[in-house]
Parts: structure tokens; C-alpha cells; sequence
């Protein structure tokens, strides 16, 4: 049994701060004994009992409380001199989550960083953030996965925000607006968000069954 290895499991999280309109990560803070700081993901072990799912599930519950997170397997890091000892092979996660939606638990030290300034991250933390930010940009143009980055209501610039993050590319405004609600994705309440403007913008909300058809099947929300 001394020989068998451990089975980390590492969540990228991303969540969308919509007073920032920036995508941000969420990491942790370890302070060494040498006052040095290092951050990592947020990271647990399998238990002998659970299936690597529900480890992610748990893991990530026990940070923000949240329960339906939209999580999907990422990749597996199995190389020999991988991490310290003992061997460890870490399968990684990436979870979407509404940023002001769940408490974080303050005793894991947990802090939500902006993409753009991620600090370096140890073990091979960073190649998991960039397969993961890969993998995020893919699915977010060919199924509406970003909407889980949004609260219940959103404005559509606030929408086009989220997608111009992610991409990393400034959009089409006005070609994503008439390709998304041509898509059905969207409804329009008569309810206004009255910060931005003296006018007020719409809020919107997603189409559940419309959604619900697009990340089972896929569908483009490309403009060209």
C-alpha cells in the first residue's frame, strides 16, 4: 500500500466580477514558515470512497458552500517526478461559478485574482489554467456555458462583457447581440438595471430549455 499513489484533484475556478467586468480566478494564499508567499489552486485528495467527480464536488462545496456547480474533467498529470513526495498524479477540474454567489470559507485563505494578473503558481499549476482558459474559450463559443459565469438577471453589455473576457478580444457588439437572441437564449424582462445609465438598461435572463438544448447539443455563438 506505502507504494500507491496519491490522487490530487485541482479546480480552476473562474468567476466574473461584474462591478470589475473582468474575469478573475480564484487562488490560494500560503504564507511559508520563511514569510515567503506562494499560491495555488484550490486542490484536495480523493477520498478512498468517492468517485473523482464527487471529490471535485466536495472540494469545491467546502470552499463556497455551493452545491450544481458547472464543473468539467480537464486533464491528468501523471509524470514521475510530479510534485513533491509522495507520488501524486492530479487530475484536473475547471468550474464556472457566479462570484457573488457563494461565501468563501476564510480558513483556506482563498482570493479572488483578476486573469490578467495571476501571480506564478506552483507544482504545474499555471499549464492547468492554460488548458483550462483554452478549454473555456472553445466551449463558450460552441455552447452557452458562459451564461453560468452571470447572476439570474444580466444586461446584455454586461453579457458581451463576459464573452469579450474570455476570448480576450474586444466583440462585435451589435452582430453577438442579434446572433444570441436569434439563438432563443435569451429573455428580455421589462425589469431595468439603473446603475449604469439615467435610462436604464434591460435585464435579461437565460431561456432554461433553449440553454439546457445548447450545452447538451452545441450550437455557435461565432458572428462570423
Amino acid at each position: 500500500m506505502k507504494d500507491t499513489p496519491f490522487v490530487a484533484i485541482d479546480c480552476i475556478i473562474f468567476g466574473f466580477d461584474q462591478k470589475e467586468e473582468s474575469l478573475k480566478i480564484l487562488l490560494l494564499k500560503h504564507v511559508l514558515q520563511s514569510g515567503e508567499t506562494t499560491w495555488s489552486l484550490v486542490s484536495g485528495f480523493l477520498n478512498i470512497d468517492e468517485s473523482i467527480d464527487d471529490a471535485a464536488n466536495r472540494v469545491l462545496h467546502s470552499l463556497t458552500g455551493l452545491t450544481e456547480i458547472y464543473l468539467e474533467q480537464l486533464h491528468a498529470s501523471g509524470a514521475i517526478h510530479y510534485g513533491p513526495e509522495p507520488r501524486t498524479i492530479a487530475i484536473s477540474y475547471y468550474a464556472l461559478i457566479n462570484q457573488n454567489a457563494g461565501i468563501l470559507d476564510d480558513k483556506y485563505s482563498a482570493h479572488w485574482i483578476k486573469l490578467s494578473e495571476k501571480p506564478k503558481l506552483i507544482f504545474d499549476h499555471d499549464e492547468m489554467v492554460s488548458r483550462a482558459i483554452k478549454r473555456l474559450q472553445r466551449r463558450a463559443l460552441t455552447q452557452p456555458i458562459g451564461f453560468k459565469l452571470l447572476p439570474t438577471k444580466f444586461t446584455m453589455r454586461q453579457l458581451i462583457k463576459l464573452y469579450e473576457e474570455i476570448i480576450g478580444e474586444p466583440l462585435d457588439k451589435r452582430n453577438f447581440t442579434k446572433k444570441v437572441i436569434s439563438l432563443g437564449l435569451l429573455k428580455r424582462l421589462t425589469e431595468k438595471e439603473k446603475n449604469s445609465s439615467r435610462k436604464g438598461s434591460f435585464l435579461y435572463k437565460f431561456n432554461a430549455e433553449k440553454f439546457n438544448k445548447g450545452v447538451e447539443k452545441g450550437m455557435t455563438l461565432h458572428t462570423t
